[in-house]
């Protein structure tokens, strides 16, 4: 499954910003894929975080072997050193004991709440930080117009499409205003260019001095 977007956000961003509309032309339609289930993405950031995207997908394969289906209750059964052969470091078996335990007491629920105070409750979890939550709210959610300041590739997007030198948070909220409602739309344009997407374009960023 992909984020969700079609022409009324492709129309919008493109009468707001002819740069961002010329790079929408260059890379087409964009498909990312997400994770609708808000268990198992808060799980798979937990698990994922400071190790490789390799680690992290087999230590969710263990977790999904060995409790069947993974979600709060299987998780509760299981006790921390259960969780903790499977591959991650006592903390996190931590953290998810934790989350886990929220969500069978329903004391976490995201469904209905806006933005800004989803992102606070998900980064209150132990183990979630800001720009966790945001990633949450995106690619879990689908909140159509999240903007993180604290990802560093759409900093460099920016940079690229726009010919910065450096991205303050006076000129990013700027972009926000911008590209809302639909900022989602936006970051996966400009972490496309980011990685690459457009060869042309290169990062403005000054190039620090080898002492």
């Amino acid at each position: 499954m992909y984020f969700e977007y079609g022409e009324n956000e492709i129309t919008y961003l493109r009468n707001k910003d002819k740069k961002l509309s010329e790079v929408i032309d260059q890379i087409g339609m964009i498909e990312r894929e997400v994770d609708t289930d808000l268990f198992s993405s808060v799980v798979h950031h937990i698990i994922g975080q400071q190790i490789s995207t390799k680690a992290q997908a087999t230590i969710w394969q263990r977790m999904k072997e060995t409790l069947g289906e993974v979600n709060a209750v299987t998780i509760l059964s299981a006790d921390i050193s259960k969780l903790q052969s499977l591959g991650m470091t006592f903390r996190k078996a931590e953290y998810i004991t934790d989350f886990a335990r929220k969500v069978h007491e329903g004391v976490f629920d995201l469904e209905a709440v806006a933005d800004e105070a989803a992102i606070k409750e998900l980064a209150s979890l132990k183990g979630i930080g800001v720009w966790t939550a945001e990633m949450i709210l995106l690619f879990c959610l689908q909140r159509p117009d999240i903007f993180s300041y604290d990802d560093l590739a759409i900093q460099r997007g920016l940079r690229m499409v726009y010919h910065h030198r450096k991205i303050d948070r006076k000129l990013f909220e700027k972009y926000r205003r911008r590209f809302s409602p639909y900022c989602s739309v936006a970051s996966l344009y400009l972490w496309a260019v980011a990685g690459g997407a457009i060869p042309e374009m290169r990062d403005y960023k000054p190039k620090t001095q080898k002492k």
